[in-house]
């Protein structure tokens, strides 16, 4: 299973992104994708999940109203569109799918078993 995610930039503080992230060599459509970020000095963080069908969406406390997760199965792709951004939005961001099994919750970065290799988002004041 391969992810490569791209995206990332500079962008002034109240500004939008979209990260996209494009799955190959899985079945797109049997697991469910996320999204993460990791802060120099900080734990990785819960950002956004999807479930396999794209029925439920879930996103961390930070991001709740702000961004938006999607899936294109046609594509193979995750998005996540990232609106009225802030500072402390600035982080290298993550996709993720997740394991056969559901052994965590979706928020849970155990829950994930292949990873890309991160695109950095980086939001000025």
């Amino acid at each position: 299973v391969q992810l490569q995610a791209s995206g990332g930039g500079l962008v002034q503080a109240g500004g939008s992104l979209r990260l996209s992230c494009a799955v190959s060599g899985h079945t797109f459509s049997t697991y469910a994708l996320g999204w993460f970020r990791q802060a120099p000095g900080k734990e990785r963080e819960f950002v956004a999940a999807i479930t396999r069908n794209g029925g439920s969406t879930y996103y961390g406390d930070s991001v709740k109203g702000r961004f938006t997760i999607s899936r294109d199965g046609a594509k193979g792709s995750v998005h996540l569109q990232m609106n009225s951004l802030k500072p402390e939005d600035t982080a290298v961001y993550y996709c993720a799918t997740e394991r056969t099994f559901r052994l965590y919750s979706l928020d849970n970065p155990n829950q994930y078993d292949h990873w890309g290799q991160g695109t950095q988002v980086t939001v000025s004041s």
